[in-house]
């Protein structure tokens, strides 16, 4: 099979190859996977980049957690008729070697979730986004509980986890309120349902997010949790919870009083090590929304897998949308 893979760490550039490998045989539990869409996620860039002198967690990866396609061989103990189906998948390479960066890739029979036969291919190609992104904003919201009737806000919203995190709060009826770079962003992140957008150079931030809710926030998916908690400390409800995938500072101080006497919850996420219940019951209802439409996925750059350090190099530099290799 044609493959992408990285022998060390380093640059895009210096230490991805592209190539042949051996075509992959799904062992008991698990199927694989003929690729057509390879998503790519900030994370996958970090594995492959990671700190100067970082070991390699094994002594070849093929990149890329997420990935869509048609199942074509399958594992025993796993039911023939899973063969032919369209799937999208995650976790392919969480704790694993070997991700959809490839012509073919085998994961275990859980982290393949079924698509509609008559699936095509620009839904392959937003399901393909769906994993890290979709898996991490779900449960940056919905851990604590249902969302109707509740005001939440979600910082870098038209990121890939903020916009799917902007659509699925939506969809569960709560009031949205999402914070942008950019008035171009502003408009995409409108256009996907927010109530309130405002920009994060706004110098009247605070004053506007209190007179949008009057009441506090009640949850919080948070891109930044040290460069935010002071603010946010200010805007919550009694009783909010503020979900954190990444924090500019490993070490933060926080306001404990302001915090503590708002009752609130802090949740720091890691999605590759939610539990597999969390992850599986994410995935149902992002693959739900995909598919009632209520749900969409910007992709704005499909490559060929030749081109994958291009690839890497546009998801470095934040280029707005997705990025995809097309197998």
């Amino acid at each position: 099979m044609r493959a992408a893979w990285y022998d060390r760490k380093g640059r895009a550039r210096e230490v991805l190859e592209v190539g042949d490998l051996p075509d992959p045989e799904p062992g008991p539990g698990e199927v694989r996977i003929r690729i057509s869409a390879s998503g790519i996620n900030p994370g996958d860039v970090g594995k492959r980049w990671g700190p100067p002198g970082a070991p390699m967690p094994f002594p070849r990866v093929i990149p890329h957690s997420d990935g869509a396609g048609v199942i074509d061989a399958a594992g025993s103990s796993v039911g023939k008729e899973r063969l032919g189906q369209k799937v999208w998948c995650y976790g392919a390479q969480s704790y694993r070697p070997f991700g959809t960066a490839a012509e073919y890739c085998v994961v275990p029979d859980a982290l393949a979730v079924r698509l509609p036969d008559d699936a095509d291919s620009h839904l392959l190609d937003q399901a393909a986004c769906l994993g890290i992104a979709g898996i991490t904003g779900y449960r940056a919201l919905f851990a604590d509980g249902p969302l109707h009737g509740l005001t939440v806000l979600v910082y870098g919203a038209a990121g890939g986890v903020g916009s799917i995190t902007v659509q699925m709060a939506v969809r569960a009826g709560a009031r949205v309120i999402a914070i942008v770079r950019t008035p171009a962003q502003r408009y995409f992140v409108r256009g996907l349902g927010a109530h309130e957008v405002f920009l994060t150079g706004n110098p009247h931030l605070l004053d506007d997010v209190r007179k949008a809710a009057p009441d506090g926030v009640n949850r919080i998916a948070e891109v930044d949790f040290a460069g935010h908690i002071e603010f946010n400390a200010r805007i919550i409800a009694v009783g909010a919870t503020i979900s954190s995938y990444y924090s500019a500072d490993a070490r933060p101080h926080i306001p404990y009083w302001p915090l503590g006497f708002a009752d609130t919850n802090l949740r720091l996420l890691g999605s590759d090590d939610f539990a597999p219940e969390v992850k599986a019951h994410a995935a149902a209802e992002l693959t739900a929304a995909l598919l009632d439409g209520s749900l969409r996925i910007s992709v704005t750059e499909r490559l060929p897998l030749d081109r994958i350090a291009l690839a890497h190099e546009h998801v470095e530099r934040g280029t707005p949308g997705r990025v995809l290799l097309h197998l």
